[in-house]
């Protein structure tokens, strides 16, 4: 190769050195983009808390009974209800997590707030609790307590008498708040029972 095609190559290696330099001038994000460290994905939020629209049927029908009819309002929000309490209900729950050595457990006191809304309308947000042995989340596979604790209050929002909803007075040791997600948000009743049925049973 003589001096001439030398010189020729580096004319054409400048020019092609100008442009990109020239192309980064005009697109500051792409320069940026070249120089900034790889993105890393984003923790999942862990979740505390489920709404059980699948148990809805169970309540309708126990609604229905008294010629009442309510339908599951999805979205969980608190800011937009009328009437709101907190209670508790009872399940089990199992750990998810596959290194615990947990066979999972019972619970009488799942918290959970039940909310009426406007246009005949509820939900109810069950709070989850941790497993002892790994402190893991867990979501409850509620009872039948589930249905009759939401009807119950539902019932005393429309001024219906009704019989007190069952409970299990069985004990499996104090209750741990520290592994209580309803706790920790304020909103376990932090008894057996409710506090408010428990009241109406004492004037009776």
């Amino acid at each position: 190769m003589g001096d001439t095609d030398e010189l020729e190559l580096f004319r054409r290696r400048w020019r092609e050195e100008l442009l990109i330099e020239s192309d980064r001038r005009a697109s500051p994000a792409a320069a940026l983009a070249s120089t900034a460290p790889p993105r890393t994905k984003k923790k999942m939020s862990i979740t505390t808390c489920s709404m059980y629209q699948d148990l809805h049927d169970e309540v309708s029908s126990l609604l229905a009974e008294v010629d009442l009819h309510y339908q599951f309002f999805e979205e969980d929000d608190e800011t937009k209800c009328t009437r709101m309490r907190d209670t508790n209900i009872m399940g089990r729950f199992v750990c998810n997590q596959r290194a615990c050595k947990s066979k999972g457990w019972s619970s009488n006191k799942i918290a959970v707030t039940i909310r009426l809304y406007p246009e005949q309308k509820y939900n109810a947000r069950v709070y989850h609790q941790r497993c002892k042995a790994c402190s893991s989340l867990s979501r409850p596979v509620l009872d039948q307590s589930y249905a009759e604790r939401i009807v119950y209050w539902i019932k005393q929002w429309n001024g219906i008498r009704v019989e007190r909803p069952p409970f299990s007075h069985e004990r499996r040791g104090p209750h741990n708040s520290q592994l209580c997600e309803g706790c920790r948000a304020g909103h376990c009743s932090q008894s057996g029972e409710d506090w408010a049925i428990r009241l109406e049973m004492l004037t009776l």
